[in-house]
């Protein structure tokens, strides 16, 4: 019987050589494929399957990026049998680590051959962990030494980021505060760019990662 894999990429050349890399395998058929992160979930939920295969940050409905972390934690909540596999591009060196503690079976970036993908694959519907290279070496320099310095927000940083990295939207936010949104959003800008991260979830990520708040 052959491995059934749901595939989730929003990116148009990046899709196809993953299929592609999983057909070429007798043993494996891919019984679904999404765009996004709702459409995922909503694939998932009318096709059974083995191994999910997906992209960490896609976009929504509404254009905005999916938090990776978030979808990763909806799959291992809503279908803990089924393993994993996360393809990312994501550069920032501390979200490998806070993926692979939100229940992440294998990781592997989509700048490596995809030549072991269904090997991985494979692996993952067994339970068998696996990192690629590239991100192992990500892990190794993101554990660094115990002193790490961490970059030093303002009061008022601290509590955007705090208030945003435990749910709340940036609505939200200004409500609790009684800020102008437009402050609010400066000052998490501001804290990212501190931070050194671009997007929501190289937040989410280190935020869990270094255990800032």
């Amino acid at each position: 019987m052959k491995l059934r894999v749901v595939l989730a990429d929003d990116h148009p050349f990046v899709w196809p050589g993953v299929r592609s890399a999983l057909l070429a395998a007798d043993d494996i058929e891919v019984v679904g494929q999404a765009c996004g992160a709702r459409e995922l979930l909503q694939t998932l939920e009318a096709v059974p399957c083995d191994v999910v295969v997906t992209d960490l940050n896609m976009p929504s409905a509404s254009g905005e990026a999916a938090e990776g972390l978030q979808l990763v934690r909806r799959l291992r909540r809503d279908w803990p049998h089924i393993p994993v596999v996360v393809l990312t591009g994501v550069a920032n060196a501390v979200v490998p680590r806070a993926v692979a503690h939100a229940g992440v079976v294998a990781m592997l970036r989509k700048t490596e051959p995809m030549g072991d993908l269904a090997a991985v694959v494979r692996g993952a519907a067994q339970g068998l962990a696996h990192l690629s290279p590239a991100i192992e070496r990500e892990l190794v320099a993101a554990s660094g030494p115990s002193n790490l310095c961490l970059p030093r927000l303002t009061p008022r940083e601290s509590e955007v980021v705090r208030k945003f990295a435990s749910g709340s939207s940036i609505t939200e936010i200004v409500r609790a505060f009684g800020r102008d949104v437009r402050t609010v959003s400066c000052q998490k800008r501001d804290a990212m760019a501190k931070l050194g991260v671009s997007n929501d979830a190289g937040l989410f990520a280190y935020v869990r990662a270094y255990g800032l708040f």
